[in-house]
């Protein structure tokens, strides 16, 4: 993914909050008003302890502690309004990303997640997306309310000496936005190397669960968890260089804190050793900076939260913004298919040409079949005509019109395609055939399984349709799931049927009746069948070859 400049990213999640901007000054307006609250309560104390001395003050004690048992409980209730609507800003926006996260990702499959590392994904639309939520919780409005609340304090200390206020301000400052930056500095890269390990880690970790078997067969196992170990401890490295980061910036804050008390205690004491203030003004700034603090000291450990935060944060806007291979299009006449036609259509995928000029037809009502060795560009071929990718040059057309000026669902409506590995969802066996109609009935799902030649094999289960596949169609064997495809294609009952090795699973009676079903579907239908199977290839009324991207 592209590197993109932090502070483009964190003003792009700020932009986020817009809509929900009302509920995020309530969030502001409840946590300074918390804040206030905690500081003042310790300033009341001063002002109990000048009552106790004999000073005269401007509250008598029963009103200090009516105040002191208000605040105390306006303290609870401010604190847990800022805590609610902050959490409500911020799992409504993550809401938000995650819907513009997965309409990003159905816009760019297959041809851009294809190849890409599905743990690294599964990483980002989880993890990821989750970090967000101290972003929209946890620094926002603790920023703005710093600065709401730390102002209102640097003039409540300024109105005892305007000195007094000047240092109350350049403490804070120290605090909560120079030593941040400095430690964000340091940190340099570290947020974005730790979210891209993490990404690598799962990506790994999916892999090995998803090859286990294979892991087990060969004797792979200590090899495999080496590389879990080392992936691991590179990432436990990154960690432990934020986390000692992040101590250290804690343990300077706190010192930074313990000066400004000191320089404080030294200007009040000359303030009012030379009488330019009362004892008032010695004690009270003195306790109202000591207890003033919290605000700032929550913004002193952004310099190092915030690193993971805007790493994620960049990767989910990465994902956001990427171009898809191909815009759906939309706003086109509607066509009824009359066949299909590649005029000299060449293709390359990663800078290796895969198609060189290869021009068919695809008469109606026909079948034709396509022969080859692996790799040779049948199954591309296919996905061009789906419109998966675009062609380098040349031209697809279906029902006499180029296919990227046809309606994308029209385009999809017309044609079924079925790959070589047919992917399974974890749910019933019924439900993942109606993928192809969704509105399928019963009659309607069983008779496309007839055609697939799986009927059968489904009544012998326990609970027929109903029965759950399991995660990755894994209960079933590559042939059943290959069937399934097939039904799932049938059910479509689009007028192009894309086959992509239909049969490769199969054993020959089963392949003879769904031979069978084709063959009678062309009534109907037309047929684009890849395979390597000479059996498979009888049924075509036109077999053409293929070889190094190229018909012949």
């Amino acid at each position: 993914m592209k590197k993109q400049n932090k502070a483009l990213v964190l003003f792009r999640m700020l932009k986020l909050v817009k809509p929900l901007s009302g509920y995020m000054i309530l969030a502001v307006i409840f946590g300074t008003l918390g804040f206030l609250t905690a500081e003042f309560i310790p300033i009341l104390g001063g002002e109990a302890i000048l009552i106790g001395l004999g000073f005269r003050t401007k509250l008598s004690w029963n009103m200090l502690v009516l105040l002191l048992l208000a605040f105390a409980i306006l303290r609870a209730i401010f604190r847990l309004a800022e805590q609610r609507t902050n959490h409500y800003i911020a799992f409504t926006l993550l809401a938000i990303i995650r819907d513009r996260v997965f309409k990003a990702l159905r816009r760019l499959c297959p041809a851009k997640l294809e190849g890409r590392d599905k743990g690294d994904l599964i990483s980002l639309i989880t993890s990821d997306v989750e970090l967000l939520e101290v972003f929209y919780a946890h620094t926002i409005s603790p920023i703005c309310i710093a600065v709401c609340s730390e102002t209102i304090m640097c003039l409540f200390i300024g109105s005892f000496h305007p000195l007094l206020g000047i240092a109350a301000l350049i403490s804070f400052v120290f605090v909560g936005v120079i030593l941040p930056v400095i430690i964000s500095k340091r940190s340099g890269t570290a947020g974005d190397e730790l979210r891209a390990q993490s990404g690598e880690l799962s990506a790994h970790m999916l892999e090995s669960i998803r090859g286990i078997d294979d892991t087990l067969q060969y004797s792979y196992g200590q090899k495999r968890l080496k590389e879990i170990g080392d992936k691991t401890n590179i990432l436990s490295e990154r960690q432990k260089d934020l986390s000692r980061l992040t101590g250290t910036n804690m343990a300077i804050a706190n010192m930074l804190i313990l000066i400004s008390d000191i320089v404080m205690l030294l200007i009040c004491t000359w303030l009012y050793q030379s009488g330019q203030v009362g004892f008032d003004g010695f004690l009270i700034p003195m306790i109202s900076l000591m207890s003033s603090f919290g605000p700032v000291t929550a913004l002193a450990a952004l310099g190092t939260t915030l690193q993971n935060t805007v790493a994620s944060g960049a990767r989910v806007l990465a994902i956001i913004d990427e171009e898809p291979e191909t815009e759906d299009i939309t706003g086109k006449s509607s066509v009824d298919f009359t066949g299909a036609e590649i005029k000299d259509v060449s293709f390359a995928y990663l800078g290796e040409n895969v198609l060189n000029n290869v021009s068919l037809k695809v008469p109606k009502g026909k079948i034709i079949g396509i022969v080859g060795k692996s790799g040779c560009g049948k199954s591309t071929l296919l996905k061009l005509i789906m419109r998966f990718w675009k062609a380098g040059s040349g031209e697809i057309s279906v029902s006499g019109r180029n296919i990227a000026e046809i309606n994308t669902d029209d385009l999809r409506d017309m044609e079924s395609y079925m790959t070589q590995e047919t992917q399974l969802f974890k749910d019933t066996i019924a439900n993942n055939i109606r993928i192809g109609k969704l509105d399928a009935t019963d009659e309607e799902v069983a008779k496309a399984c007839k055609k697939a030649s799986i009927h059968d094999f489904i009544m012998t289960l326990p609970k027929g349709y109903e029965t759950e596949v399991g995660e990755l169609g894994s209960t079933l064997s590559g042939g059943e799931r290959q069937r399934i495809g097939l039904a799932r294609a049938f059910l479509h009952n689009a007028p192009l049927m894309l086959l992509d090795e239909p049969t490769s699973n199969l054993d020959s009676l089963n392949e003879a009746i769904i031979l069978k079903s084709l063959k009678e579907e062309t009534k109907e239908k037309t047929i684009m069948l890849v395979s390597h199977r000479e059996s498979t290839m009888r049924i075509a009324d036109e077999i053409l070859a293929m070889e190094g991207g190229r018909i012949s």
